[in-house]
């Protein structure tokens, strides 16, 4: 009878055991992640803008740790995007351009005259990587996905790579039709004439959340903003236009960099008013976290893709004191806000200095989760819980290939960063760039002739690292002609630029009016 009596007790210990298990299962942390597109380190108020308003994302700022030295794994967003969902350096997962771009000889095409023939890449995520989202299915979450994937036609789309909820990710890279419906976008279909895009994907995610608030889930936010075409309201168009002349408008907004003028300065109020629309959704899926109670048990990460759009494209913003922009080789093209908030480490409004990464994401989410490290996967990665914690992780290289010409201005490079060196090496002149990031974040004094051994040092570090994994690297083109480079150049010094000046006051003028909807902003009756 005694026995009997033991084992039935046993039986109820192992059985409270295996409930306290699955309670804790259940409880896992949530994990928010949210991607700006082309947001640039300087785009939000608690990073030093004084134009630009983001009230809600500051909040994550301060509820979290700021990453003062945070990087995108690339200059341009898919090879950005692919280095978060593998845990792997570019040249590593071989997307090293956006997805779409021409190389080799296609190259040729755009009639720039360029001296180089862009490398090959790959054009989709690699079946054979484990991604971030089908490592937390595989251990019990409900993945979401929202907005820009740009990471592979279909069959690689978010649903092809661990995602259960796809909304709004397909091969396209910008916001096809516009940030009001109706927008053109297979997997997002249009509901309401004017409505706002980013705030569409906000209520999708917080929907997303509501139907799986007794689960642990992983949604990422991907917004298409802030990349161009850039469009916002007349309301908030006002809003920004007075605040800039408030300030006093300068006279010039453009400097000539190498290739193409860049923005000096932030007054540009279509952009202000699509940041800040950004933001605003930004604030609703926050809100919701609080609502339902899940506000203390969700990790919210937040990051942008690559740097802000300074020259090219809609030459939005200015990324001042850094220099230049999505696409350049220099900071203002790879460093970015990098927050994360953990609410039980009570780590709210503390900084990090050290040099942290996109492929540190994957690593760092899986430790603060309790799921075991995939260390053949997130190659590039470390966890960053003991920065988290207050502690420190082990100094180590950073590395950067873009083996391409975009239409911002940067140039063929690749690029390792080692405490404070950060070595450039352009692959047209097979020349380097030294800078000293704690002296100089600005990179405005290459000191390369003076630093002869650091220059050794890191070049043979970067060189090595590239022929391990067997980098793809530019070719010569023998149809470079250097005489219609220079027109195209004097074409640009002498017509693009004063043209940019001009559009700029244009945006800045009280009699502006871009359309009678302004872009699908303010719907009329028929």
């Amino acid at each position: 009878m005694r026995i009997t009596t033991f084992s039935f007790l046993i039986y109820l210990l192992l059985i409270a055991c295996q409930k306290i298990g699955d309670k804790e299962k259940a409880q896992r942390p949530n994990v928010l992640f949210i991607l700006v597109d082309d947001l640039g380190f300087m785009d939000l108020s608690c990073t030093g803008s004084q134009y630009y308003e983001t009230p809600n994302i500051d909040q994550i700022a301060k509820q979290g740790m700021i990453f003062t030295q945070g990087y995108a794994a690339s200059r341009v967003c898919s090879p950005s995007r692919a280095s978060i969902m593998t845990g792997k350096f570019t040249a590593r997962h071989g997307i090293t351009d956006w997805i779409g771009a021409k190389s080799g000889s296609d190259w040729r095409d755009h009639n720039r005259q360029d001296q180089l023939l862009p490398a090959n890449y790959v054009h989709g995520m690699p079946k054979e990587d484990i991604t971030l989202a089908e490592t937390l299915k595989a251990s019990g979450y409900v993945t979401f996905f929202a907005g820009k994937w740009h990471l592979g036609n279909e069959g690689s789309y978010p649903e092809d790579h661990g995602f259960d909820v796809n909304k709004g990710g397909w091969e396209v890279g910008s916001p096809n039709g516009g940030y009001f419906s109706p927008w053109v976008n297979p997997s997002l279909e249009n509901t309401s004439d004017g409505e706002n895009l980013s705030m569409r994907l906000a209520k999708e995610t917080v929907n997303f959340i509501k139907a799986n608030q007794d689960s642990s889930f992983f949604a990422f936010l991907s917004f298409y903003a802030v990349h161009g075409p850039i469009q916002t309201t007349s309301e908030k168009w006002n809003k920004y236009r007075k605040k800039a002349e408030e300030s006093g408008i300068a006279e010039n907004g453009y400097k000539m960099e190498r290739v193409l003028p860049i923005r000096q300065v932030q007054d540009n109020p279509i952009y202000a008013g699509l940041v800040e629309s950004m933001d605003d959704a930004v604030g609703v899926v926050l809100n919701s976290l609080k609502e339902l109670g899940l506000e203390e048990n969700t990790i919210v990460i937040f990051t942008s893709d690559n740097g802000g759009v300074a020259s090219g494209d809609s030459f939005s913003t200015s990324n001042l004191p850094l220099r230049g922009g999505k696409g350049y080789q220099w900071e203002g093209g790879i460093r970015e806000p990098y927050f994360i908030k953990v609410p039980w480490l009570k780590s709210g409004g503390s900084t990090s200095s050290a040099p942290v990464i996109g492929t540190d994401f994957y690593p760092t989410i899986l430790d603060l989760v309790k799921i075991d490290p995939l260390p053949n996967q997130h190659i590039d990665g470390v966890s960053l819980m003991p920065l988290l914690e207050g502690k420190t992780i082990a100094e180590r290289p950073l590395f950067w290939h873009y083996p391409h010409y975009g239409n911002q201005g940067g140039n063929p490079s690749s690029i390792i960063r080692e405490n404070e060196w950060k070595l450039i090496h352009y692959w047209e002149y097979g020349t380097d760039e030294l800078y000293n990031l704690e002296t100089d974040p600005g990179e405005q004094q290459d000191v390369a002739e003076s630093n002869p051994q650091i220059v050794n040092r890191l070049s043979n570090k970067l060189n090595s690292w590239l022929d391990e994994i067997k980098a793809e690297l530019p070719a010569p083109d023998p149809e470079f002609n250097i005489r219609l480079a220079q027109q195209r150049h004097q074409q640009i010094v002498e017509e693009l630029w004063p043209d940019l000046e001009k559009s700029r006051m244009e945006f800045l003028s009280k009699d502006f009016e871009p359309n009678e909807d302004w872009w699908g902003s303010k719907i009329t009756e028929d």
